[in-house]
């Protein structure tokens, strides 16, 4: 464990040794004062400690430098820190963390519950047969939200694919071009449908279609797929590469295709169409 942990002593030696480095070679012991939350007084004093111990290098006055070897302490203090602030996270926040969850059946504080995700969202089932498991920390009748902790185990999810229908610009024909029929029947077994520009919203409007939002259509359509869920992007042609770019920035496979009066075909030359559909450039 970091020494700064262990005594105050140590962690303000850390702090100061941190701030000169951050300051040097132009050091000023009243800001460092302020920064610590010590007298200047206390300062001069470590810093006459550090260059003694050799961890700082006195060039002239109110002029200091980290040594090597001082540098050398603070990567190893550092490391302690990291490896301390990774357990609090990872081990213990984890086992204390709360979430909340779709009951599907009636559940009590203190039952032991199973967690699967439908249709993107989490849910609780009573007892602990699953390969994700917690605790609920209130109780709950069947479609309540309830709360979970003591999660363990890994939920298994199998990732969305997002479909990218491209819409020509008004300029091009815009909505007009597009069959709302066609398009209706590209969005009917998606759970998540967006749009991305005004074509796209106008020609979701003439197929009937329900939209979920109009705006980060890619990102909402990345998150939806983590969760599982597939989705539909629609989108005009200039929104084309922004929405293909938030997808591959999320690892989510996706295919683009084209929407005319004739329907929606593969867009030409894209390396994402159906066949190819990994999100890699």
């Amino acid at each position: 464990m970091s020494g700064a942990l262990e005594d105050k002593r140590t962690a303000t030696r850390f702090r100061i040794l941190v701030e000169i480095a951050d300051r040097q070679p132009a050091v000023s012991q009243g800001e460092i004062a302020e920064a610590v939350g010590v007298t200047s007084q206390a300062v001069s004093e470590y810093i006459r400690e550090l260059v003694d111990d050799g961890y700082v290098e006195k060039e002239a006055r109110s002029r200091y430098r980290v040594t090597k070897e001082g540098v050398d302490w603070l990567f190893q203090e550092a490391k302690g820190l990291q490896r301390f602030a990774e357990h609090v996270t990872d081990d213990v926040l984890e086992s204390v963390q709360e979430d909340a969850a779709i009951a599907t059946a009636t559940i009590e504080t203190g039952d032991t519950v199973t967690l699967s995700l439908r249709d993107g969202l989490l849910h609780a089932s009573p007892g602990g047969s699953g390969p994700a498991t917690g605790v609920a920390t209130t109780s709950a009748d069947p479609g309540e939200d309830v709360s979970i902790t003591g999660f363990e185990g890994v939920i298994e999810i199998e990732p969305g694919e997002v479909t990218v229908v491209q819409v020509p610009s008004a300029r091009s024909g815009g909505s007009r071009a597009v069959s709302p029929d066609e398009l209706a029947g590209i969005c009917a077994d998606a759970a998540v449908v967006v749009a991305a520009g005004v074509e796209a919203v106008v020609a979701l409007r003439a197929a009937e279609v329900d939209v979920e939002t109009s705006f980060a259509a890619g990102e909402v359509a990345a998150a939806a797929a983590a969760r599982g869920v597939d989705s539909v992007v629609v989108a005009t042609a200039d929104n084309v590469g922004r929405v293909t770019d938030a997808l591959r920035d999320s690892d989510v496979l996706y295919e683009v295709t084209e929407a005319g009066r004739d329907g929606a075909t593969p867009a030409a030359g894209d390396p994402n169409e159906a066949g190819d559909s990994d999100g890699a450039d």
